[in-house]
């Protein structure tokens, strides 16, 4: 016995040596795998030193000899710190996911496999210049150095250990890819083109027309019963972007601000994770000299200032995508009709690796259009198909045009660089040292001669339907030094009836802008922090049309939960605010008001395809409240009923969740940020990747401080970056990146930023005037 008890003693020690060893290991391996920061590092390539100064916040300060060292080292320094998004983000829009996750992806590949990202991107490259190719190059060789160099330390970032993987040589192609990824991340509203023709389909006309972005003067021609494809099952598995991805933007001129010159704002609204989409720097070489943000595997700043300029977008939204409907030979699969001759469609091959299966004969069919998307999931249909022709899958220059206007000292040379940015159309505001303030809607938009043609798929057979030619880019709107002294966007429609071509039928509520407007009028003089005040305003203007009618037309609560909730609502100052009850019950209320009106009519998945559904629900109630009448409303019981019913359900859930007594509510419970981490669904690693509880936060989807959220009320979408600049001193900016720099869990600036985000912090980026952690790179 006491041998047995010897024996059990001297395994269980060998055991725990066993686990601390691994546990010795594990840490020794993480910590390898962090970025140097200081010191010297040796790579081959460099025409000479380079020194990387990493500032307190974790803001790389590069200074190069040459442009082609410049972009060698934003390469290493972005791998340094983004590597494993940069692998993540190329595969998902190449569509090779699978290859590394296994068989969970396979319909995502298959999805971006057919809209051909890479394919176009390999197309874009004839069109780039020599200095913009050699540019590209030098990235790419950056970030190759870095791979070498970790591989054979073995310190990549963990994230390649856990999936078992080595990174390939990056090449110029994956970077315009991830370029191409954004323009599909900003959408062009091809869904919405779907959705509207599955309403033709599916109801009578005028019931149809009442959830249409705009009533047109002419109902658009219903297809026949022979050119019917079946919406539902055709785009069951389409990766479909969010539809709150959009930025708010405005620039005052000198007159209005305290400095006397220029104040710009920008702040991005995209998906919110860690690591955050943007990777703030500041390049500075005999070329260039210019800070601000770019997308972890490009080269260039896309969004910020140099000495003399400073700008920042928002999307515009326009109709950029279209579907067409296709007619297939029944003889011939791959033959589609066009003006009464079959058109052979090219049949590509796109075999789809997977971990630990066999490779997918994958193959896609493009017609004259485009590639067919309702075919990737299953047929939809033996002789009809829908294909989908969007801009952004054509040759086009976006990084080209980043790196002239990193360059550009004025607004012609400015808006000379945007010439060259195609995809995906963005509205640019613009500031200058010398007091210039201008906005352009800028990139390529197809000429429809009937605007109400771009709210249905087109008929694929017709010359006649075909795109012709782009809104000349001297034709784009654009505002240089308006009287009125500020330039504002926020995703809302920018042009007037006057406006001679036609770009979207799909723009934002008109919330964040009227509340833009309202907050820059009604202050003389604006200083950088009135700016950033603005950037974090939670005013509520939706509430504030809204509420009033909805309260009293719900009249008095059923019981005493719904009247406290009714009586909180009445005293409620239309603030966002993660404190308060009423944000809560209201935007539960206005969900509710949507389930009721669609949900037994409009399956869910149809209803993913329905962008907008918030500005058609707000247009609806706009009409009744007006006195005139909805056929949804209607069919919903009435306005009374559809109120009272939706406000019921609203209590009943939140008391469900929260407790009886609305009064003890806060919005906060329900709307939290995290910053997920992809690869934190893996529960043992959750701790790691995502430090700490979900942080309550205020604003919403229609504030300017946005704040939108999914199912569970993780607030996971809104500004992945804010940005506020004095022309008064063009070498400086105030930012922040939600939630920090790193990528690398074990960083100090890995979450860093993630309270400033919450709270309204900023940090100070100073091209002239930095100090911290120097890293030189030496040939």
């Amino acid at each position: 016995m006491k041998r047995w008890k010897r024996v059990s003693l001297i395994i269980g020690m060998i055991v725990l040596i066993l686990i601390v060893s691994i546990l010795i290991f594990v840490n020794g391996y993480i910590n390898r795998s962090l970025p140097e920061i200081s010191g010297e590092i040796n790579i081959e390539g460099l025409h000479e030193s380079v020194s990387v100064t990493r500032d307190e916040h974790g803001v790389p300060h590069i200074n190069a000899s040459n442009a082609h060292d410049l972009f060698m080292a934003q390469g290493f320094v972005q791998a340094q710190d983004r590597l494993f998004q940069m692998e993540l983000s190329r595969r998902q829009a190449s569509g090779t996911l699978s290859e590394v996750i296994g068989e969970a992806t396979i319909e995502q590949d298959k999805y971006f496999r057919t809209l051909g990202l890479r394919r176009a991107a390999e197309a874009s490259l004839p069109m780039y210049s020599e200095e913009a190719m050699q540019s590209l190059k030098a990235f790419a060789e950056g970030v190759n150095a870095y791979m070498e160099k970790a591989i054979e330390e073995n310190s990549l970032p963990p994230g390649f250990a856990l999936m078992g993987i080595e990174p390939e040589p990056w090449d110029p192609v994956d970077s315009l890819t991830i370029g191409k990824y954004m323009a599909f991340d900003l959408g062009g509203h091809w869904e919405r083109q779907a959705f509207n023709y599955y309403l033709l389909n599916k109801f009578p006309e005028a019931k149809a027309l009442e959830l249409f972005p705009t009533y047109p003067d002419d109902a658009p021609t219903i297809l026949n019963e022979a050119e019917t494809v079946n919406v539902a099952a055709s785009f069951k598995d389409a990766i479909i972007p969010t539809e709150f991805n959009g930025s708010n933007n405005w620039v005052l001129s000198g007159e209005r601000t305290a400095s006397g010159f220029p104040l710009l704002a920008d702040d991005p609204h995209l998906g919110l994770a860690t690591p955050s989409i943007w990777y703030q720097m500041h390049l500075h070489s005999p070329e260039y000299q210019v800070s601000g943000v770019i997308f972890a595997g490009i080269p260039g700043i896309i969004l910020g200032h140099n000495e003399d300029i400073a700008w920042g977008v928002t999307n515009v939204g326009p109709d950029v995508q279209q579907l067409y409907i296709e007619k297939r030979n029944p003889i011939q699969p791959n033959e589609f009709l066009f003006e009464g001759e079959w058109e052979q469609a090219k049949v590509i091959s796109e075999p789809i690796k997977v971990k630990g299966e066999e490779t997918i004969d994958y193959k896609v069919l493009e017609t004259r259009h485009g590639p067919v998307i309702s075919e990737f999931a299953e047929k939809s249909g033996e002789d009809v198909v829908m294909s989908l022709r969007w801009t952004a899958l054509d040759p086009t220059t976006e990084l080209e045009a980043v790196l002239e206007i990193n360059q550009a000292s004025n607004w012609k040379e400015f808006e000379a660089g945007l010439e060259k940015f195609l995809a995906p159309a963005q509205n640019f505001v613009f500031a200058s040292k010398e007091g210039t303030i201008a906005y352009k809607a800028n990139g390529r938009i197809p000429i429809y001669e009937d605007g109400d043609d771009a709210l249905l798929p087109l008929r694929g057979w017709e010359q006649e339907d075909e795109w012709q030619e782009y809104i000349p880019f001297d034709e784009l709107p654009t505002t240089v030094n308006p009287e009125k002294g500020y330039i504002a966007t926020a995703n809302n429609k920018v042009v007037s009836e006057s406006y001679p071509y036609h770009i979207s039928h799909n723009w934002a509520q008109p919330y964040r802008y009227q509340r833009i407007v309202e907050m820059i009028e009604t202050k003389e003089e604006h200083t950088m922090d009135s700016m950033k005040a603005m950037q974090l305003d939670v005013k509520n203007l939706q509430a504030v049309e809204f509420l009033p009618y909805m309260v009293k037309v719900a009249g008095n609560g059923e019981d005493e939960a719904e009247q406290t909730a009714l009586d909180l609502l009445k005293k409620w100052e239309y603030q966002d605010l993660h404190t308060l009850p009423q944000p809560l019950i209201f935007h539960t209320w206005m969900e509710n008001i949507e389930a009721t009106l669609y949900n037994e009519t409009i399956p869910k998945d149809m209803q993913e395809l329905f962008h907008g559904m918030g500005q058609t629900t707000d247009e609806l109630l706009r009409e009744v409240r007006n006195g005139g009448s909805s056929i949804w409303i209607e069919e919903a019981g009435g306005i009374e009923r559809a109120l009272q019913e939706s406000l019921s359900v609203t209590i009943d859930e939140l008391s469900q969740q929260f407790g009886e007594k609305p009064e003890e509510w806060a919005w906060g419970e329900a709307h939290a940020v995290e910053f997920t981490h992809p690869l934190s669904s893996i529960a043992i690693l959750e701790r790691f990747y995502n430090p700490g509880d979900p942080v309550p936060v205020s604003g919403s989807r229609v504030t300017v401080r946005a704040a939108g959220y999914n199912d569970n009320g993780i607030v996971n979408h809104g500004a992945s970056w804010r940005y506020v600049i004095d022309l008064a001193n063009p070498s400086e900016a105030d930012h922040v990146v939600g939630p920090g720099q790193s990528g690398h869990f074990r960083s100090k600036w890995y979450h860093d930023q993630l309270h400033d985000w919450v709270n309204g912090g900023y940090h100070t980026t100073d091209m002239n005037d930095y100090t911290g952690d120097v890293l030189k790179l030496v040939p």
